[in-house]
């Protein structure tokens, strides 16, 4: 499967194939550091619908490919004007429109794994965030760039998943102030997966997928929707509870094989 979606852009905002069931998703607004305007949203949101029903697609890479950082985040010179200039109605459609990729790249079956170079700011932060795993370059670093600009720190889902993924305390530091997290720290947090040079992120995370590819298609996509579901169950009864469906469940199928 290629995506090339356009709504009213001439180049696709980025490339997207699949080989040897790894999807290889990469970012390609290098000109604007991958930052989202209209035409990425578009095509993120097509994307992922897409991916939800794509049994070829087993699992996901998604990188910066060769702009000079991972994602700047929202296009402040091209999208954000035109943001500021919608009703109020239109404006919080945008809003909405935008935050519910993140939902999407929770809800879809194949795990994503990020390889984030340079700088990861806003949006972009809260795509490494939404992976279920992050693979780092040296230099990658993240800010929750929204509070640096006058908005709330807690915006793209970054109040939801950056306490669930370094603890609430630390969360806290970085929504409120927009400081900067480098690689070293975002590996001692447990925020990364590993830390590598950066031409050996692409390598890192294809040996980290081919591993998964090999596995059963439905026992890695019953794991992602049952760490999504227990990061919010009321407590461990009802996490128990999951897991024993699927497992019961997971030994049937491979019995009828």
């Amino acid at each position: 499967m290629n995506a090339t979606i356009k709504e009213n852009v001439d180049t696709p905002p980025f490339k997207f194939r699949t080989e040897g069931g790894i999807g290889y998703l990469t970012l390609d607004r290098a000109a604007t550091y991958n930052a989202f305007d209209h035409s990425m949203v578009v095509a993120f949101e097509t994307l992922l619908r897409e991916l939800r029903y794509d049994e070829e697609t087993r699992v996901v890479i998604l990188d910066g490919g060769k702009a000079k950082g991972f994602c700047a985040g929202l296009d402040t010179k091209g999208y954000a004007p035109e943001i500021f200039k919608m009703t109020p109605i239109q404006a919080y459609n945008a809003q909405v429109r935008m935050s519910r990729l993140f939902l999407g790249m929770r809800q879809i079956p194949q795990p994503i794994i990020a390889c984030v170079h340079g700088a990861a700011a806003g949006i972009g932060f809260s795509l490494a965030m939404a992976s279920d795993l992050r693979i780092l370059a040296e230099d990658a670093r993240f800010s929750a760039a929204y509070i640096n600009i006058g908005l709330g720190g807690a915006d793209m889902a970054s109040s939801y998943f950056l306490p669930r993924l370094i603890g609430a305390g630390r969360a806290y530091e970085y929504l409120l102030t927009g400081n900067w997290m480098d690689a070293k720290t975002a590996l001692s947090l447990g925020f990364a997966s590993r830390v590598v040079g950066k031409d050996e992120m692409i390598p890192t995370a294809q040996g980290l997928a081919k591993t998964m590819v090999e596995k059963n298609p439905m026992g890695i996509r019953m794991t992602k929707e049952a760490i999504n579901c227990n990061l919010d169950c009321p407590g461990l009864e009802a996490a128990l509870n999951m897991e024993d469906r699927n497992q019961i469940m997971m030994s049937y199928t491979y019995r009828m094989k």
